[in-house]
């Protein structure tokens, strides 16, 4: 799978403007734009594109900027997070927005992102409840989802613990997707290959596919590489491809995404179609 990743707001927002006074000067509409030429430019070359519910759709159905033959999914969760008494991360999620709601704005699928740390059971209560909800609403409306879940570091705990702790977490993470019943993942890069090939021996018959968390081009390639020798599906890459093609002018955007983002997106699903070649031989 090559899915085009866009749905993020606060992110994009601090790409398109340097001072907190000018991302919140940043509207909707601006993000919809932006994230209009990116489906133009970028999910055009791809099978599936991922946008939010508030700012990109319906418009990119609406106004034909979504190829018929190009998959949508839609986001769930919301910007941001709360934070319980204890420090943990509670994910949010978008008012409104169900299986139903996917379907009416013409989503393929949707994708759920949560936060998890498998180390510590008691953070997990509240987003593993919203996850089996979600998960079950999809199986009632027989449509697609995807889970997604970020680790985060603790209060108190140093960057040093935490990095270490990084290939263990992905591997727990996944384990607590897969209880829930997710059908398919999309997950942070675990660390090493090793682990890479840990989470697909505990995927078993369920895909996942790696995201890029924002690193630069060059490291996500590598990590791709790395991920699909491991038994990885493929690739939901946003930030790597278009976090410096952006901007509020959108020439600059439109030109930007031309010449750099569509040569790494080519890189990228030249690495995919080397490992699917590779199973078709294998079959």
């Amino acid at each position: 799978m090559m899915v085009i990743a866009c749905d993020q707001r606060g992110g994009m927002r601090t790409l398109l403007a340097a001072t907190p006074e000018e991302q919140a000067g940043i509207s909707n509409e601006v993000l919809g734009d932006t994230k209009a030429d990116i489906t133009r430019y970028l999910a055009s070359q791809a099978s599936c594109v991922l946008v939010d519910p508030i700012c990109a759709v319906p418009q990119v159905v609406d106004e034909g900027v979504l190829q018929r033959d190009t998959a949508l999914l839609i986001g769930l969760d919301a910007s941001g997070w709360d934070v319980s008494p204890e420090g943990y991360r509670i994910s949010k999620m978008v008012d409104g927005i169900t299986a139903r709601r996917v379907r009416e704005l013409g989503g393929t699928g949707g994708k759920i992102m949560i936060y998890l740390r498998s180390d510590t059971p008691a953070a997990n209560t509240q987003n593993m409840a919203t996850l089996q909800q979600v998960i079950a609403d999809f199986a009632s409306e027989d449509l697609l989802l995807v889970v997604e879940f970020l680790t985060y570091a603790l209060e108190g705990e140093s960057k040093e613990a935490y990095a270490a702790k990084i290939p263990g977490l992905i591997q727990g993470g996944t384990q607590l997707c897969l209880d829930a019943g997710s059908k398919v993942l999309k997950l942070p890069y675990p660390g090493t290959p090793e682990s890479c090939a840990e989470v697909t021996r505990l995927c078993g018959e369920v895909p996942w596919a790696i995201l890029s968390a924002g690193v630069d081009h060059a490291t996500f390639l590598q990590q791709v590489e790395i991920a699909m020798h491991n038994g990885a599906s493929g690739v939901i890459a946003g930030r790597s491809l278009w976090k410096d093609c952006i901007s509020l002018d959108r020439t600059v955007t439109k030109q930007r995404l031309e010449t750099i983002a569509v040569p790494r997106l080519r890189e990228i699903q030249a690495v995919i179609a080397r490992y699917s070649a590779h199973e078709t031989r294998v079959a």
